[in-house]
């Protein structure tokens, strides 16, 4: 049973570009993405854009935003989340994961950690980023992530002869809040190759460990699951 988030318990919190936050033992909807997968151009527009709104609502930078009402954190994410995953989804940069050889790599770090420390729930690799519900078990959230990115980015430049940084720096986190937004980021993320317009073989999708050969039966797969846990 996923453990969601208590405010009457403690909440470590620090900040990048992103506000995160960490409580023991939670659910967390995670988002990485490769290094080239947004044009500079386009986060400098949304970097502005952000600003803008955190200047138009009193506050002068990110770490700020704890201060403001529930209301206007969630129109906070609404826009500025939502913009960034719809960009993320037009597929640009060279979209290693597209390669079913390159995105096995990355499937292989992610049951790895399984094995001793996290419950994997829904997760869907992209040609460019990748989305999972994950609760930590016997390390943290960071230390999870950076056994995906770091073991997945040694082995993918491997394969490609290549070097340097293949994933971004900073992930996206939320914690998730109740089953229903359980329901609602398993959805997201098993709709999130139909809406790209993805064909069978340029992504992958699963629970667990056990992966699914279409976006489309997956999906039915969610509905059912969130169904029953009406």
């Amino acid at each position: 049973m996923p453990k969601y988030f208590n405010p009457r318990e403690e909440i470590h919190a620090h900040h990048g570009h992103l506000p995160h936050w960490r409580q023991e033992g939670t659910m967390y909807f995670i988002t990485s993405r490769l290094a080239d997968s947004m044009p500079q151009e386009r986060l400098r527009e949304w970097h502005q854009q952000r600003e803008n709104w955190l200047r138009g609502h009193g506050i002068s930078d990110i770490t700020q935003l704890d201060s403001l009402s529930e209301t206007e954190r969630h129109e906070f994410h609404t826009v500025f989340t939502a913009k960034w995953h719809d960009w993320l989804d037009q597929g640009r940069g060279e979209c290693h994961l597209r390669l079913t050889h390159l995105r096995e790599l990355l499937i292989q770090r992610l049951f790895a950690t399984q094995e001793h420390s996290c419950e994997l729930d829904a997760w869907v690799i992209m040609p460019n980023h990748l989305h999972a519900l994950v609760t930590p078990t016997g390390k943290t959230l960071g230390e999870v992530v950076r056994v995906w990115k770091g073991g997945s980015a040694s082995d993918i430049n491997k394969a490609l002869n290549r070097t340097g940084a293949l994933w971004q720096a900073e992930p996206y986190d939320h914690i998730v809040r109740s089953e229903a937004q359980t329901q609602h980021y398993r959805r997201y993320i098993a709709e999130n190759p139909i809406k790209a317009g993805l064909k069978e073989g340029e992504y992958a999708c699963g629970l667990a460990k056990v992966v699914w050969a279409s976006a489309q039966a997956f999906k039915a797969h969610i509905d059912q699951i969130n169904q029953q846990g009406r």
